[in-house]
């Protein structure tokens, strides 16, 4: 997928939540909170663990994808980096409106290195969800 059709997608996946009216904005203090949610997701993904890591899903995405075994099917073929970090680093917190967007720097088994931007949700019981997370290659970066 080239730059100009990602972004377009992104643009698309930050706004799903913003309709939907399930989000509130980011406090102070939420960015261990969302840090914690994918680190947490990542971690599952390494364990093969379908169910825990389509528990840090938002609703649109459970809708999308209505079973752990698809949802782990999507991440295995669309997402390797993803699906098999062998290392990551966070970098900033992009407080974008009501939507924060966390920089996560991924290095996969497959050894591409990936900047993926994930979209966070909060619920109604102020809980922290992954609404959505593109991945761009280094040439698609400025960084």
């Amino acid at each position: 997928m080239t730059a100009r059709p990602r972004r377009l997608l992104l643009m698309a996946l930050l706004a799903l939540p913003l309709m939907a009216g399930l989000i509130r904005p980011a406090a102070a203090g939420d960015n261990d909170a969302i840090r914690g949610v994918i680190e947490r997701q990542l971690q599952a993904f390494r364990a093969d663990d379908a169910a825990q890591a389509y528990s840090y899903a938002a609703p649109a995405i459970r809708r999308m994808f209505p079973s752990a075994e698809i949802f782990m099917t999507m991440v295995r073929n669309g997402y390797p980096e993803v699906y098999r970090p062998r290392d990551y680093r966070f970098d900033e917190l992009i407080a974008n409106g009501a939507t924060p967007m966390q920089k996560v720097w991924i290095t996969g088994d497959n050894g591409e290195r990936v900047l993926a931007l994930y979209t966070m949700t909060r619920l109604a019981d102020g809980t922290w969800r992954i609404a959505g997370c593109v991945l761009l290659r280094p040439e698609e970066t400025s960084a």
